[in-house]
């Protein structure tokens, strides 16, 4: 049961009417918002929707008060992927490494906030719903495909550079993009750091608080309009203070 002093409950979609409202959301931010497309986004009702959402769990960020429906977060385990034939984010990025290192994986995906919830606790709430879930199901590496609004490289050569330079993941973790851009844009000497971390996502900069690295290339998708990079979070890195900050928040329906 939410905590009815609680601004946000945070809890998984149980019916069809939870996943539509979560592809609705999707649909203002990603379609209407950023200008993306796909074969299976439905216009005329107003839904962004892939194959994929029927293999994962969809995470709800809901407002407490009114039970709207403020964020959303996709979720795919190992045995959600083996069932849906891939993970979504292998169409993008060679995960050979992750999947072959044999530990328990949690594909992050379809990430979004309502504009009128952005710069709030809400992407707090999705992180520590996400810290109770990898609890439940004992995860041990979190990734998913995070992205910049835009395909313009030299507008995004400052923070592609550092993600590249000061956050390249592990070899025994590295993924590669499948159509391989490279990041490092610009020399050390020629990149304004403070300007280029401003100007990451929210999204980014909370993996790279977590203790999150980056894959190996950028991936231009036109079809979303966006230019993504393949981040990627081992649990067990994570120190004591980095655990506290997305720990705390339960989260309701997980089983």
């Amino acid at each position: 049961m939410a905590d009815p002093q609680s601004e946000f409950t945070v809890s998984l979609a149980q019916s069809d009417s939870d996943l539509r409202a979560a592809q609705a959301l999707r649909y203002e931010v990603f379609v209407q918002e950023m200008g993306a497309d796909g074969a299976l986004v439905d216009h005329q009702s107003g839904l962004e929707k892939d194959q994929f959402d029927a293999f994962c769990d969809h995470m709800l960020i809901t407002e407490t008060a009114t039970g709207r429906v403020i964020g959303v977060y996709r979720l795919m385990r190992n045995d959600q992927a083996q069932k849906a034939g891939r993970f979504y984010s292998e169409a993008e990025y060679d995960l050979g490494a992750l999947i072959s290192s044999g530990r328990r994986l949690l594909e992050l995906g379809r990430s979004c906030v309502h504009p009128d919830y952005r710069g709030g606790t809400a992407l707090f709430y999705l992180w520590s719903g996400l810290s109770a879930y990898v609890e439940t199901h004992q995860i041990e590496v979190l990734f998913g495909v995070a992205s910049f609004a835009g395909t313009d490289l030299e507008a995004l050569a400052g923070p592609l550079s550092v993600l590249r330079q000061d956050y390249l993941a592990p070899q025994e973790l590295l993924c590669r993009s499948r159509c391989y851009q490279r990041m490092d844009l610009l020399p050390p000497d020629k990149i304004n750091r403070r300007r280029a971390m401003i100007d990451c996502p929210a999204l980014i900069k909370a993996y790279l608080r977590l203790g999150g690295r980056v894959g190996d290339g950028a991936y231009i998708d036109r079809d979303f309009n966006t230019t993504d990079v393949c981040m990627i979070l081992d649990t067990a890195q994570m120190t004591a203070r980095q655990k506290r900050i997305y720990s705390g928040s339960k989260i309701e329906g997980q089983g």
